[in-house]
């Protein structure tokens, strides 16, 4: 009975009517809802949305195409403390970045778990595990984190929605935000020579007698790629290469 309160009152919160409510399932009243939210660019307001309808308490929405050291420009919206918020993502950004590209690719939109470290404040009442969800918006890999009430029973078919469904909304919400991100990143002519011949075996001084330019500038060339892509080594740079067909 509990539970069938609590769907009527979700349904009623994204304004519909009584009458609507009964011939509607939350998920399709929550798509329409999403709907509404991407036209009015509501970002917070589609992820509160989300949130509710699997059930969490917070939410966190954070992107990987930019370095583990630019702290909180990862963050995209979030509700969760600030303290967490500047605990929790940086860690989370450093975490990708080590696995590996088929990691990545089979992790995509399946819900995984994670304990916050014991010193960290959670509010009252929530659990100190949290979910991760990634999924990709164009080329950008992002992830949406959840906290929960304490000793609430998940449901994965529902978590699993909400990374499809996030990933679609941020697809029309963020598109402004990863396009303007991507146009500053965007990598200039040169930069992608000496990603060719990195990709091709060579050293930096080999780089420069084949560029014509000094060994300095190469390695400040190969710097601002890594910088760039977001990668920690040369052999980073390359896979990231191959992945946006730039080699």
């Amino acid at each position: 009975m509990e539970t069938i309160r609590s769907d009527v009152a979700t349904r009623e919160s994204y304004g519909f009517s009584a009458e609507a409510n009964e011939r509607k399932s939350a998920r399709e009243l929550l798509v329409q809802h999403l709907g509404r939210c991407a036209n009015r660019a509501g970002l917070s307001s589609g992820l509160k949305a989300l949130t509710d309808y699997v059930s969490a308490s917070h939410y966190l929405l954070v992107r990987h195409d930019v370095s583990p050291e630019a702290g909180l420009e990862t963050v995209v919206a979030s509700d969760w403390p600030f303290d967490m918020v500047r605990i929790i993502s940086g860690a989370v950004i450093a975490s990708q970045s080590r696995m590996s590209e088929l990691d990545k690719c089979l992790g995509l939109l399946k819900p995984c778990f994670h304990h916050l470290a014991d010193d960290v404040a959670v509010p009252r009442g929530t659990s100190r595990e949290y979910c991760v969800i990634a999924f990709h918006v164009g080329r950008v890999r992002m992830s949406l984190l959840l906290l929960f009430p304490e000793h609430f029973i998940l449901s994965q078919s529902k978590l699993r929605d909400v990374g499809v469904m996030t990933g679609y909304f941020a697809s029309v919400c963020c598109q402004g935000v990863i396009l303007r991100h991507d146009r500053e990143m965007e990598l200039t002519e040169r930069e992608i020579e000496c990603l060719y011949w990195i990709a091709e075996g060579k050293t930096s001084d080999e780089i420069a007698v084949i560029l014509g330019i000094s060994r300095n500038t190469i390695n400040n060339y190969i710097t601002s790629v890594m910088r760039k892509t977001a990668t920690k080594t040369r052999s980073e740079a390359i896979a990231w290469a191959v992945r946006n067909s730039l080699v």
